[in-house]
């Protein structure tokens, strides 16, 4: 019974493989990154530096694709069978073709992006006019809303104005009353001071009274005393 062992592929072709599809890999992610970048060219409707940026994106991955190929070009070329190396020379025309599809649809989203862009601005030049009327009647606006704001402030400043003069009326009104306060506090005293006086005089005029009083018993008695003292001689001459 024979034993069949199959043979184990070289190592140089083992890491050749690998390196072919990690190219393979990097071609699909920057044909993929360049149809994503021709659509926003083609959606793009301005400004112009938009644009500019947009196109070199684009022609960056476009070189950085076409390296990529040259390299996948490189490693077909470096195939020891001529079937790998036909195979890998179909994938690269495969790939020159679909980057060639890529950049006839980058001509055309720039042509599209390009007609959008002039007819932005014609429509902005044919509204030229109405912007113009617009900005005239918005300057219109704001200068009426100038001067409206302009004379509630005038309206304002004579209110504050005729609320100082009021504040100065009340002032001096309160000034005149304050005054004719303190002249009748004055007046007050001097009355205070005046009924003082009489509560004193009054006090004094009850003291004489009292004096002349007792002067006037004393005098009465002084002079019942004396008559009875008469009457007493001329009667009883003998007591």
């Amino acid at each position: 019974m024979l034993a069949v062992v199959a043979a184990a592929p070289p190592a140089n072709m083992a890491c050749l493989d690998v390196h072919v599809r990690i190219c393979e890999q990097e071609i699909l992610k920057y044909d993929l990154e360049i149809k994503a970048l021709v659509q926003d060219v083609r959606e793009c409707t301005g400004p112009q530096s938009t644009l500019t940026e947009l196109n070199s994106k684009v022609i960056e991955s476009f070189q950085n694709l076409r390296l990529r190929i040259q390299d996948l070009e490189q490693m077909g070329l470096e195939q020891d069978k001529e079937s790998d190396k036909q195979a890998l020379m179909q994938q690269v025309e495969g790939h020159r073709k679909q980057m060639i599809s890529n950049q006839i649809a980058w001509r055309k989203a720039n042509l599209t992006s390009k007609m959008s862009i002039d007819a932005l601005e014609k429509e902005a030049l044919l509204n030229g006019d109405d912007a113009l009327r617009k900005r005239k009647k918005t300057k219109g606006d704001l200068t009426q809303t100038s001067s409206d704001i302009t004379e509630s402030l005038m309206s304002m400043s004579r209110m504050m104005a005729q609320q100082v003069e009021q504040s100065e009326d009340t002032m001096t009104t309160l000034a005149t009353s304050s005054k004719s306060v303190q002249e009748t506090n004055e007046e007050f005293k001097a009355m205070t001071g005046t009924i003082q006086l009489g509560r004193k005089l009054i006090t004094k005029y009850n003291r004489r009274e009292l004096t002349d009083k007792l002067l006037i018993f004393l005098a009465l008695a002084l002079f019942f005393s004396t008559v009875l003292y008469i009457v007493k001689k001329r009667l009883f001459p003998f007591l």
